[in-house]
């Protein structure tokens, strides 16, 4: 039932689809655009119904009727196309068969950049598995080609065993998730189903349907130049006052201080000159109140800042990016029930966590179409360290179609 599945996620992974965060495009790469149009090919030839592209957004969707007699809730799975910001130029996986869980990989031919027990331990999990990593040039693309594969997959299986009931089931394959917009055109009336799963975690067991909350603040601080020899009580450092605002937040409020349910504020970026700078940072919480707080803090640091000039100096862009999709989906906790019933059938322990960060079903939850997050298998993403199991991509897909079962049985 799996034979195409590899050779499906090493097609996808050869295709470039990086998304550009400073494209006004939807999707945001021509690539992407490409890349969908083969997917909708491939859901036509699988035999889905109403496949078709929506310009407006840049999803492809596809519907497996239903075969069963009576009345059951609908289901979607969702995956995304575009990879992160690295390289993702000429892909060229590798697959290590029957890994011993000890031995250090290799990616590159000089061993420059290798996989290893001692940097990463959980490599011991997958032990006696197939593993494909990349050439340790570029990123693999496992997130989110495995969801892909595996909703692909699990469709193809569904289809040539008719035995196996199900509802009616929708699939949706979108752009620029890692850039943070893919879902916000999201067409819930076109997708129309009652619930949905995002394929689009790491390791196996991961269902999560509690997310950050999450803003971005983008400044600008406007300074005043002269020259350094004459500059007392009338230069204004545009950079200092960066630093002075940085210095304000919270030192241990950080990413690389924080972890579990503890929120952050992180600069992302700085640049500037004496006459003007720019800074950028995401806040990130996964309580509604302490969220609102922080970027009240952030606006407070702003009031107190502008106070000690002749006029404002300091002008702040802030708007939220997603909220945490748990005030949702706890309102009707049945779809997770469903997959861990789904995920326990199979031997698989469920691993319920907080997400240290969104997807794209933290946006389509508040559209109206709950859609909580299941594994997709991948490890280390979003760089040349990145791997996953074939056995991991086939226990997502046994997931998918276990769901799918169960949902005609209620």
């Amino acid at each position: 039932m799996y034979e195409n599945l590899l050779p499906r996620f090493l097609r996808y992974v050869k295709t470039e689809t990086r998304s550009d965060a400073t494209s006004t495009t939807t999707p945001s790469t021509q690539t992407q655009v490409a890349f969908a149009q083969v997917l909708k090919k491939e859901l036509e030839e699988l035999g889905l119904a109403d496949v078709h592209y929506n310009e407006t957004n840049g999803f492809v969707i596809g519907t497996l009727p239903s075969n069963v007699d009576h009345d059951v809730r609908s289901i979607g799975f969702i995956a995304h196309m575009d990879t992160a910001d690295f390289n993702a130029v000429n892909v060229d996986p590798q697959i290590i068969e029957k890994y011993d869980g000890e031995s250090t990989i290799n990616l590159d031919k000089e061993g420059k950049y290798t996989l290893n027990t001692k940097d990463f331990p959980h490599l011991k999990n997958y032990k006696g598995e197939t593993l494909i990593t990349t050439d340790g040039t570029t990123l693999l693309g496992s997130d989110d080609k495995s969801g892909i594969a595996e909703i692909m997959t699990a469709m193809e299986i569904l289809i040539k065993n008719p035995e196996i009931k199900h509802g009616k089931i929708k699939v949706a394959f979108g752009p620029d998730e890692e850039i943070g917009v893919g879902a916000d055109k999201f067409d819930v009336a076109d997708f129309a189903v009652d619930f949905a799963y995002t394929m689009d975690g790491g390791p196996v067991g991961e269902l999560q349907y509690e997310t950050f909350n999450a803003a971005q603040a983008e400044i600008k601080i406007q300074g005043k130049n002269v020259h350094p020899g004459t500059a007392k009580d009338t230069m204004i450092n545009a950079l200092q006052i960066a630093i002075d605002f940085q210095n304000e937040l919270p030192a241990a409020e950080v990413p690389e201080k924080t972890d579990g349910t503890e929120g952050f504020f992180h600069l992302m970026h700085l640049s500037g000159s004496v006459e003007e700078a720019e800074m950028a940072y995401i806040i990130r919480d996964h309580d509604r109140g302490r969220f609102e707080a922080r970027k009240e803090e952030l606006l407070a640091i702003q009031s107190k800042l502008n106070a000690q000039f002749d006029q404002p100096r300091i002008d702040i862009h802030l708007y939220d990016q997603y909220y945490n999709m748990k005030e949702i989906i706890e309102k009707d906790m049945s779809i997770i029930e469903l997959a861990k019933t789904a995920m326990e059938q199979l031997d698989i322990q469920p691993v319920i966590e907080p997400v240290r960060g969104g997807t794209d079903g933290s946006k389509i939850s508040y559209m109206g179409i709950p859609t909580p997050n299941i594994f997709a298998g991948g490890e280390n993403m979003h760089g040349r360290y990145e791997f996953v199991s074939l056995q991991s991509m086939i226990k997502a897909t046994d997931v998918i179609v276990k769901i799918a079962q169960l949902n005609a049985e209620a």
